[in-house]
């Protein structure tokens, strides 16, 4: 495919996700109706669509519209480039812009250039202070890929060196050498013999990082597991044994294949039918996404005011029912990949007014601006 008709497919698929389609499902309509496009294409499209909607808003005001086509015209003009090199009006590119299109658009007032939503904007610089400016400013650019090397088939330098044998340059984070982040050859990983033999997993940093907060040792309930990426990680630091649970249990589908694969045991208990205590419970809890909006970025566009209230509902339900399995001494851990204040210290705080029989023991929140995706823990224990 040319520049331009890439350019066309991605116009296509921005107009259906703004009409209300979800972004991946786009996607691989478009791919599925789009033999002909090879797997550069289709990593090519996807970029351009992902990119658009992380710079939504300014990208708008660039290009004079919300639309596909006001999105792709916003990024040449951010880039500097020739909108006729995309907007050719030959073979499978886009339609040439019309005079009414060439001179729309303007520069993005100061709200607009951070692309996120106006009703939002409070929420952000009340939870992010000083550092609420840059947050959002990298949170419009594509997220690092990270690794985790699974201790239990290799330590950092072996998995390192099996990676490159592959093409897949990496990086060892300075205080965590169990974090590689990939410099080159991201799009090989799912293929490579590292991750097929569960020498990785692919884990952000800033859930690396809050799991080695964690107590090593003593038995662990991963609440709410989803695909158990934390059960699997605190697993291989030692922990056990694991049980793994989710109200959901589709999620949890892949992680006895994930287990095996990273050399791993994990119990998987049936939606509600957890029993016991634990010396650590995981409450990774449902949330708005904020701090991974990077990765997603048509979720800080489907979040409404009235979500975020119910999740904030939800999250404090889980937290009291979490609770409950923690054993005497034991530790209760309070997980989002959100940097809203209502999510984070506001659930944690009130958890603690009422509840005096835990107290706390850590809180940490991190950001792009020093680890990768936002991310919350508070850690507390029970007296």
């Amino acid at each position: 495919m040319t520049p331009a008709a890439r350019a066309a497919a991605a116009i296509a698929i921005l107009d259906g996700i703004l009409a209300g389609q979800a972004a991946e499902a786009a996607l691989i309509r478009w791919a599925r109706a789009s033999r002909f496009a090879g797997s550069g294409d289709r990593a090519a499209v996807r970029d351009l669509v992902f990119d658009a909607l992380r710079r939504r808003r300014s990208r708008a005001a660039l290009g004079g519209a919300l639309s596909g086509r006001g999105l792709l015209l916003g990024l040449c003009r951010e880039e500097g480039a020739d909108p006729a090199t995309l907007f050719t009006g030959e073979g499978h590119g886009p339609p040439a812009l019309s005079a009414a299109e060439l001179a729309a658009g303007r520069a993005p007032t100061p709200a607009e250039a951070l692309d996120l939503p106006d009703w939002l904007l409070p929420l952000w610089h009340e939870a992010l202070g000083a550092a609420a400016e840059p947050v959002a400013l990298a949170m419009r650019d594509r997220a690092p890929v990270w690794l985790r090397v699974n201790l239990r088939r290799a330590d950092p330098a072996r998995a390192a060196a099996a990676l490159a044998e592959e093409g897949i340059a990496t990086v060892a984070h300075a205080e965590l050498p169990t974090a590689l982040r990939v410099s080159e050859g991201a799009r090989r990983l799912s293929g490579c013999r590292a991750y097929r033999e569960g020498l990785v997993e692919l884990q952000d940093l800033s859930p690396q990082l809050a799991c080695a907060l964690l107590p090593e040792q003593g038995s662990l309930l991963d609440f709410c597991a989803g695909g158990g990426g934390k059960a699997l990680a605190m697993a291989a630091r030692g922990a056990g044994p694991i049980t793994a649970h989710d109200i959901d249990a589709g999620r949890m589908a892949d992680l006895p294949a994930r287990a095996e694969r990273a050399g791993v045991r994990i119990r998987l208990a049936a939606p509600g039918k957890v029993a016991g205590r634990f010396d650590t419970v995981l409450a990774d809890v449902p949330c708005s996404g904020s701090g991974t909006w990077r990765r997603s970025p048509e979720a800080k566009w489907r979040l409404t005011p009235e979500a975020l209230r119910r999740l904030l509902s939800v999250q404090g339900g889980i937290l009291d029912q979490a609770a409950g399995f923690v054993a005497p001494g034991g530790y209760l851990a309070y997980m989002t990949c959100s940097v809203l204040s209502a999510e984070n210290q506001g659930q944690a705080h009130a958890f603690l007014a009422r509840n005096p029989g835990f107290e706390p023991v850590a809180e940490r929140r991190f950001t792009p601006l020093e680890a990768s995706d936002g991310f919350y823990l508070a850690l507390m224990r029970r007296r």
